[in-house]
C-alpha cells in the first residue's frame, strides 16, 4: 500500500494520508488535528463543510461569515470571501467543482426565511454568484440535498423557520437548463437532516419537525426514507437510526455504506458524538468510535482514506461554537 504522509511534526495527530480505502476497523479513534501555523477557521454552525478538489471549505452559518479555506498539503487556514447574504441551514452540494446551496434559510430565529435564489460559491475565483430563481411555492430551508447523474435533488425541509410548515416535497434542478421538475413526495417530513446519494438510491437520515417556542428539538425522525432514482419510488429501511437525532451530519464511505455523525436532542446539554454506520446492502446499522468532541450543525469530508470534521455547535442549540477539527482513519 501506497501511503502519503504529511511532515514528520504533524505525526503526532496521526495524518498520514492513505491512497488505499476499506472498512473501518474497531481499533480506530478519532484524533484532534492543528494546523501547523496555529491558523484557525472562523467559527460557525448551521453551515456547511465540504470538500472541492485538493483543498476544504467552511461557508455560511449564522451571521455573514467569510469562508474558512483548509489546505492538507500545508496545513493551514486562510480566510475567503463572505457570502452576498447571510446562509444558515443548508446541506450543500459540489457540482462542476462549486458550492450549490439550495433550500437555506437566512434571518434570526424563531422566523428565518427561505432564500428565493440559487446561491453559488466558485472556489476558483473566490467568488458568490446568485443563480436560478427557486420556484415560490416550492421554497423552503434546512432541506436535504444530494447530486445523481448532473442534477440535484432537493428532499423536504421546514418552510417557517423553526416555526413549522414542515415539507415532504421532493424536487429536481438541472443547473445546465435552470429547471425544476416535481417528483413523488417523500414518505415523512423532516427538517435538520441531510441527504446522501449511494449507487441510485436517495436517503434521507435523521432530523425532526422543528415546532418553537415549544417543541423544537423533540419530534424526532428515526426512520430512514429511500428514493430509487431509477424507478421513482419511495421505501423505508425497516432499522431505524440507532440514536435519533437532529442537525446530525453524513458522508459515504466504502462498501456502499453511510457514515452519520453529530447531532443534537432535546434530552442532553451537550451536542451528539455517536458515530453510526448503515449497511446499505443489508440496512442494518454498526456504531463505530465516536467523536471526541460532539457537535452539530456543520459536515463531514473523506479525503484520501481519512474522515475529517470540523467547526460546528458543542451544545444543543446555538453556543459555543467551534473551532476545533477531527480525524479518522478509514482502515
Amino acid at each position: 500500500m501506497k501511503n502519503i504522509c504529511l511532515p514528520i511534526y504533524l505525526l503526532v495527530f496521526g495524518l498520514c494520508w492513505s491512497l488505499n480505502t476499506g472498512s473501518a476497523q474497531s481499533g480506530s479513534q478519532w484524533e484532534s488535528l492543528s494546523a501547523a501555523d496555529g491558523s484557525e477557521p472562523v467559527q460557525r454552525h448551521e453551515a456547511a463543510f465540504v470538500r472541492i478538489g485538493e483543498k476544504f471549505y467552511l461557508l455560511g452559518g449564522r451571521g455573514i461569515r467569510p469562508v474558512s479555506i483548509y489546505d492538507p498539503q500545508s496545513q493551514t487556514w486562510t480566510l475567503g470571501q463572505k457570502p452576498p447574504v447571510e446562509i444558515h441551514h443548508f446541506q450543500p452540494v459540489v457540482y462542476n467543482d462549486k458550492v450549490y446551496i439550495i433550500g437555506a434559510l437566512t434571518g434570526q430565529y424563531p422566523g428565518e426565511t427561505p432564500l428565493p435564489k440559487v446561491i453559488i460559491y466558485d472556489p476558483a475565483t473566490d467568488e458568490w454568484s446568485e443563480g436560478a430563481t427557486i420556484p415560490e411555492n416550492r421554497r423552503r430551508g434546512s432541506a436535504g440535498l444530494s447530486v445523481y447523474k448532473d442534477k440535484i435533488y432537493i428532499a423536504c425541509g421546514i418552510k417557517d423557520g423553526h416555526r413549522g410548515d414542515h415539507k415532504t416535497w421532493l424536487d429536481v434542478y438541472d443547473p445546465q437548463t435552470n429547471t425544476w421538475e416535481q417528483l413523488p413526495d417523500a414518505p415523512r417530513a423532516r427538517d435538520h437532516f441531510q441527504a446522501v446519494v449511494v449507487k441510485h438510491k436517495l436517503y434521507l437520515v435523521g432530523g425532526r419537525r422543528s415546532a418553537a417556542p415549544d417543541n423544537v428539538f423533540n419530534d424526532l425522525e428515526g426512520k430512514v426514507d429511500v428514493y430509487d432514482l431509477k424507478k421513482g419510488t419511495w421505501s423505508t429501511i425497516s432499522e431505524e437510526l440507532p440514536t435519533k437525532r437532529a442537525g446530525l451530519f453524513l458522508a459515504t464511505v466504502p462498501k456502499n455504506k453511510i457514515v452519520v455523525l453529530g447531532g443534537e436532542t432535546g434530552d442532553q446539554q451537550l451536542a451528539h458524538s455517536e458515530m453510526e454506520v448503515l449497511n446499505t446492502k443489508k440496512g442494518s446499522w454498526e456504531s463505530w468510535s465516536p467523536m471526541i468532541q460532539g457537535r452539530h450543525g456543520t459536515g463531514a469530508i473523506v479525503y484520501k482514506g481519512q474522515l475529517i470534521v470540523a467547526s460546528g455547535c458543542g451544545n444543543r442549540g446555538g453556543s459555543p461554537e467551534l473551532k476545533t477539527m477531527e480525524v479518522y482513519n478509514l482502515k
